[in-house]
């Protein structure tokens, strides 16, 4: 009796659990139980070897993402408070306000195209090498508008190794991109010396300039003069012509006096445009520098240092022509000043070639 009482509590049993289990046919197939000894081996290793695998993947993607973005493939949006604009001394002096109104209205409507250049500083800051333009018109329109669109600069960090080849790549990039006139190359040349980045300007000019051709050097070595004596007086020395600045120099070179009395008459006139600056340096120019104190006359406008010219005497008119070989077999007549002149090209090497030529550059230019 008690036996059978034993067996109904065990049937009962067995019945309630079978209701726990699912029906036959969704049953899952169990896999066969490992050994403890297998598992407690196997699953460490396995695990071990996936976080190394990942760590590596991890770390090779990390160099690559840091060698491209300290090679400068990599672009970065920076906030504009992040650019230090005066870590380098610019070599423009001014933007053209036509030219700064057409990139503000490009940015406005395209946003920026360009990524500007810089160098890392530490702290999260970054010191500008290239692209003064594109941020300051974006700081124009951060400022107008209010726009989070405008507060923030695409931008590529570069690794200069020295100073001087920062220095170097703002010159180069502005030298691709935009115009920019003889005395602003002679004066970054100066100040890339007075800072130390070079033993003297002429060696800032081979330097900054290396791309640059020797006769363009030579020429930007002119206007170095114009830097060191009238620098502080000229007020438009952007807007200097390369002919008008060659024979300004020549005549700070050749008369020491020059200088002196120039650079009191600009002081004195205080030209308010360029227009009035450079007629007022056109008609130091025509006035024979000996007046009154016996000194030679001064080089005639046009005169180009290194070419043979034919000098007029001191007491002629302004007007008179002036002539010289510009190239072997080609000389080139002016009659007239800087702002309305006359040129005439003769010589053996003047032909139809030239003459295509030269229409050819006329035409291109803006």
């Amino acid at each position: 009796m008690a036996r059978r009482k034993r067996l109904s509590f065990d049937t009962i049993g067995l019945e309630r659990k079978a209701q726990d289990l699912p029906p036959q046919g969704d049953a899952p197939a169990l896999p066969a139980p490992a050994s403890p000894v297998a598992a407690s081996r196997t699953a460490p290793i396995a695990q071990v070897v996936g976080e190394s695998s990942a760590q590596a993947a991890l770390a090779a993607l990390t160099a690559d993402l840091e060698e491209a973005r300290t090679s400068g493939r990599l672009m970065l949006r920076l906030g504009l408070e992040q650019i230090d604009a005066a870590h380098l001394q610019r070599d423009r002096l001014r933007a053209e306000p036509g030219d700064m109104a057409d990139l503000i209205a490009s940015i406005r409507a395209r946003g920026q195209q360009m990524p500007i250049e810089v160098t890392a500083l530490g702290g999260g800051r970054f010191g500008l090498i290239s692209g003064w333009r594109r941020l300051a018109a974006l700081r124009h329109l951060q400022a107008e508008t209010g726009d989070p669109a405008f507060a923030q600069v695409l931008a590529v960090v570069r690794t200069p190794e020295s100073l001087a080849d920062a220095y170097r790549a703002m010159v180069e990039e502005n030298e691709i991109r935009a115009g920019i006139s003889y005395y602003e190359r002679a004066r970054i040349a100066a100040l890339a010396a007075g800072a130390g980045i070079y033993p003297d300007a002429r060696a800032a000019i081979a330097g900054l300039f290396a791309a640059a051709s020797r006769a363009k050097r030579s020429k930007i070595g002119s206007f170095l003069v114009l830097h060191e004596q009238l620098d502080g007086q000229l007020r438009f020395a952007a807007a200097i012509p390369e002919r008008l600045g060659l024979a300004l120099a020549r005549a700070l070179g050749d008369n020491a006096g020059f200088g002196r009395r120039l650079a009191d008459r600009l002081r004195k006139a205080r030209p308010a445009t360029a227009a009035a600056e450079l007629a007022l340096l056109e008609k130091a120019l025509a006035t024979p520098a000996g007046a009154g104190d016996g000194a030679s006359p001064v080089a005639q406008p046009g005169a180009v240092p290194g070419t043979k010219s034919v000098d007029r005497p001191a007491d002629s008119a302004p007007q008179a022509p002036h002539r010289e070989e510009i190239r072997p077999g080609i000389w080139l007549e002016t009659v007239g000043g800087f702002s309305h002149a006359t040129l005439t090209l003769s010589g053996a090497k003047v032909d139809g070639p030239l003459r295509a030529r030269l229409i050819a550059w006329l035409c291109s230019e803006p």
